[in-house]
């Protein structure tokens, strides 16, 4: 069983900066990719970031890249996502999972939750 608990959440102005946290059950980042998704109030879920067990792979979204960095400290068995120059149009739940990092299907590199292990998310509002 896999435990995944976000945090850093909050509200933030536009040009503003967030670090987000997933702090992982023991062993869980030396097995799993993890990834950041995130889903607004009437939309799909999007996958933002994701980055490999052994963190030589990350993966970024299109609405993201260049804004955001995804890193991870095994010996805090936590994934961080740290996020600049923050826009109203990122304001979303974030949740951490388990994922796919990325993968390669018919519409190019996704990432994708594996496993269905998921977080609680923790919510994100960029103010204009």
């Amino acid at each position: 069983q896999v435990q995944l608990v976000e945090s850093g959440g909050g509200l933030v102005q536009s040009g503003g900066s967030l670090r987000l946290s997933c702090a992982a059950s023991r062993y869980a980042l030396d097995i799993y990719a993890i990834g950041w998704f995130r889903q607004a109030p009437g939309k799909e879920r999007e996958g933002v970031a994701c980055i490999s067990s052994s963190g030589g792979v990350t993966y970024y979204g299109d609405s993201v890249k260049g804004r955001f960095t995804i890193s991870k400290d095994d010996t805090e068995n936590t994934v961080f996502l740290h996020m600049n120059n923050l826009k109203p149009e990122d304001t979303a739940v974030y949740y951490c999972a388990t994922a796919l990092c990325p993968y390669y299907g018919d519409y190019g590199p996704q990432i994708l939750n594996r496993y269905d292990y998921w977080g609680q998310g923790t919510q994100v509002t960029v103010s204009t």
